[in-house]
Order: C-alpha cells, then structure tokens, then sequence
C-alpha cells in the first residue's frame, strides 16, 4: 500500500485560489482525473486534473515546458482520449504525474511558472465530460453484508445470506454500453414481471425503480491469462475510484433471477462520476479491515497482514433525491442516506485478487462495481427498496412527496469524499442521473 509524502501534507496550498476553499472537493492534495472538453467545441476529449474550481489541461501541459522525464512521458499519455494507456503505465508512472502537477500547483511555485499555467486552466463550469476510460469488461460485486442482510430480510425475517457471501466476494458480468458519466439520463426500463399468484408473467414498464449507491473501482495494470494477481500485489493494480450508481429493475430482476444473476433489471443504466480519485491520493483514509472472530476468516489467497491492517477505506458516501417538482420549485435535493465504504465486507484488493484466482485476465480500464454499499445503522441503506422495505414505509421528502421507489423526473445524486483529522478533506465530485418515461 502507499506510503503517505508530501502530497498529502494538511498544510499544503495551491496559487489556485478556490482549491483552498474549506469543503472543496479538489484541494491541491486530491488532484483527480477525468476526460474532458469545452462545452460546445469541436475539440477532443483529453484528460485532465482537477483543482478547485479549473480543471489543468494535460494536454497543453505536455506541450510546455514544466515536466519533463518520466512526468512529462505521463502527462502526453494521459492528455489523450481516453486513461487506458495511461493506465497501463503502472504506479511509478501515475507517482511521478501526481508529484510534478503537485509542485507546480502549488503556491510557492515560481511566478513565470504560474503565469503559464494558467494558460493550461479551463473552469469547470465551461466543460463537459465523457467516461474517462474504454471500458473492456464491468464487474459488479456484491459485497456489502449489511446490504445483503438487508435485502434477505425484506422476505424472510429470520434469514441469513447465503453460504458462500462469508467466503467468496461474489460478483457478475455487467454491461458496458450504457455506464454513463455524471448527467446520463436514461428511460425506465421494460421488462417481464410475475404478479404474486400469476400463472404467466406480463410485459410492462418498470414499477419497482431503484439506484444503488457504489464506488468504481478503475483497473490499471492487466495481468495476462492464467497468472493470478497476489493478495499482496493486489492495488498495484489499481488507478483509482469513483462514484457509481447501478441502476436496478427490482420487478424485473425479483422474476429473471432464478436461476442466474441479474440480466435487463441492470444493463440499461450505470451512472459514474467522471472524476477518478487516486490509490495515492486516499491513502490517508485507510483503516483496518476486519472480520468478527465468530464469522469464517478468509481463505489463505484472501488474506494478508496489509490487507488486515489496512484494506479498508474510509470514504464518506451520500445519496440525494430531486424530484421534477422540486426542480421546478427550486426547492433542492433531499438527504436519503449516509454511510461509509469501511463496513464493506470485503475489500478492493480482495476483489481484484479473486477476480483473477481463476485466470481471468484483468486490462487498463476495465471498471469493478463495489456492490451497495450500505452501512449497519439506521439511515446507512443504500439502495430506495431497504429504506423503504420494498415500497412499504416510503420515505419522506423535504418538499412533503413521498418515494416508495423512483418516479419519472427523480434525479438520484451520489456524493462522497474523505476527512480526517490532521489531513485535508477530498472529494469524488458527483454522479447525478435522472429517470426519463419508458419507451414501448
């Protein structure tokens, strides 16, 4: 795992003015990546790093003259269309990138240095954004108990998860077309549906509309087929993380789900942040990953003194609800809940280490789904249908609606970031997607 530097020194200030700004998302110690252009322009998309309120331009950096060697070898790979091959430069690379934007950005940088950069800065405001990567292949895991517990609960009071959640990170293969960066909007979905004492399912829109509340994990690094990644190798191959919201059909999926995995109920919408918040840049934010001493321990390929000590993250995770009418009445967003990544049962490692234990081949940029992320206590639940319990006790909104499930015109917001005394706070942005009327 990284070592904390320089980089995350509390005390450290950009000559970016609202990078200093108390609760921004991006002060000089996060630096996160994302693609983007100007809103309107014909320009390509290209990659860039956030600071305050401007994004830096990686590619009118590698053009100067400021970096040079290895950083400067980074910054051309990066500035273009797409992280994968940048990715695929591994972390001495990503290091050395982090290290040379974090010295010239900050605020005792040299004057003539500082006038040309801001030639390199484009405010958020005036840009747009695209899936930062070519996304190979999706995974989205299942890897929250209180979640699981949860859902299992819903229909028998008395119920456990099943055997394999204490052994095996489960996981299936999503879709890639439809993930979507901060903006998607997408119609609710069609499908099939079995009413309760039906002899025959129907054909209709969704009725049971849901977002679940997830981070993505960026792959770096591959591996090739048939040589497993090590526990304790395990986030060398990881870039970063972002937000990301797995839209769910809970109808369809309740009646597609015997006996495979989800199918239509999760493959017309994945929203992401367009953000990418470095391994480096959280590693103030570690914490000790656990497992109660009654429950079964990890098998010897899942388990490692580093992961023990610190395979546990501690990201600040929200979920926002606007209506249309609350739009409209300009009323803002309502608060559905909070919690935080560290009750995860199992790991990002663990993740990456089992995805490969069968030889699967892993490729610079592939995208992991953390799985709901929903804490152990009250108003932690990450998905609409826990704190609702199916639709049963909808939730109440600031504006007095009520949601048992999602309605057309919601727009679901996942906010997160991390704080810790002694170290500055950082920010994922946001993922944002709304839910238009079904077609068909």
């Amino acid at each position: 795992m990284i070592e904390l530097n320089h980089t995350h020194d509390v005390d450290a200030r950009s000559w970016v003015d609202t990078a200093n700004v108390a609760g921004s998302d991006f002060p000089i110690q996060n630096l996160p990546y994302a693609e983007f252009r100007r809103i309107g322009s014909p320009e390509p998309f290209r990659g860039g790093v956030a600071i305050g309120d401007q994004v830096l331009d990686l590619a009118s950096l590698a053009a100067g003259s400021h970096v040079d060697g290895l950083a400067l070898d980074a910054a051309r790979v990066a500035a273009l269309p797409a992280l994968n091959d940048f990715f695929a430069l591994g972390p001495t690379a990503w290091q050395a990138l982090r290290h040379a934007v974090f010295a010239l950005l900050r605020s005792d940088a040299p004057a003539a240095t500082v006038d040309d950069l801001r030639k390199c800065l484009v405010p958020q405001a005036h840009v747009q954004y695209t899936v930062p990567a070519r996304i190979g292949d999706y995974t989205d895991f299942y890897t929250s108990i209180d979640h699981a517990l949860n859902i299992t609960r819903l229909f028998n009071p008395e119920g456990d998860v099943t055997p394999n959640f204490r052994w095996i990170p489960t996981a299936y293969h999503g879709r890639v077309s439809t993930i979507g960066v901060s903006g998607q909007r997408f119609h609710r979905p069609m499908g099939q549906t079995l009413a309760p004492g039906a002899k025959a399912p129907t054909y209709h829109a969704c009725a049971r509309l849901d977002y679940e509340l997830e981070l993505g994990v960026w792959i770096g690094e591959g591996n090739a087929a048939g040589e497993p990644i090590p526990l304790e190798r395990a986030e060398e191959h990881i870039f970063g993380i972002c937000l990301l919201n797995d839209w769910s059909a809970r109808d369809i999926q309740f009646w597609e789900m015997a006996p495979l995995g989800p199918f239509l109920a999760k493959n017309f919408a994945t929203t992401i942040s367009p953000w990418i918040v470095t391994m480096e840049a959280l590693a103030p934010y570690r914490q000790a990953w656990t497992r109660p001493a009654d429950e079964p321990q990890p098998l010897d390929y899942l388990e490692s003194k580093a992961n023990r000590e610190g395979g546990a993250i501690d990201i600040c995770l929200e979920v926002w609800l606007e209506s249309e009418k609350a739009r409209e009445g300009k009323s803002g967003p309502s608060r559905l809940s909070r919690t935080s990544f560290r009750h995860q049962y199992w790991s990002v490692a663990q993740m990456v280490a089992h995805h490969t234990m069968g030889g699967c081949q892993l490729n610079p940029g592939d995208l992991f789904g953390s799985g709901t992320i929903s804490g152990p206590g009250k108003g932690e639940a990450g998905a609409i249908i826990e704190l609702t319990r199916a639709g049963q006790s909808p939730v109440a909104l600031a504006n007095g609606e009520q949601r048992g499930f999602l309605e057309d015109g919601d727009a679901v917001l996942l906010r997160g970031w991390c704080e810790k005394p002694g170290h500055a706070r950082i920010g994922f942005g946001e993922s944002r997607g709304t839910v238009l009327p079904a077609k068909g």
